[in-house]
């Protein structure tokens, strides 16, 4: 999201609209590679049988660990951009080198 925002806010967009246009645009991906990866722990939380015990707790733990760091990435990733970009107070700077700078350092 970060490096999205980052992207449209040097295209001239605002701050807030680039946070913004960055969670619309990353949200899709990022739901289903964390759904996947929850969906993955079931098993581990419904173990029967020998050791069922620890795997059930191992389970649950990676199951609402992804959960809730999906839940807080999602909404708090935008919300501490626009914080600290407005805590920054300075425009970004493009840091690509133009080629004849770059070959005037290292001739």
């Amino acid at each position: 999201i970060v490096e999205f925002a980052r992207e449209l806010e040097l295209q001239g967009k605002g701050i807030v609209e680039a946070a913004l246009e960055a969670c619309r645009l990353r949200l899709r991906p990022i739901v289903m590679t964390s759904v996947a990866f929850i969906a993955g722990t079931v098993p581990l939380v419904l173990s029967s049988g020998a050791g069922a015990e620890v795997r059930s707790v191992t389970g649950i733990t990676v199951f609402a660990g992804m959960l809730g760091v999906t839940l807080f990435g999602l909404f708090l990733t935008p919300v501490f951009y626009v914080a600290l970009r407005k805590l920054a107070g300075r425009k970004l700077v493009s840091h690509e080198a133009a080629p004849a700078a770059a070959a005037a350092i290292h001739p």
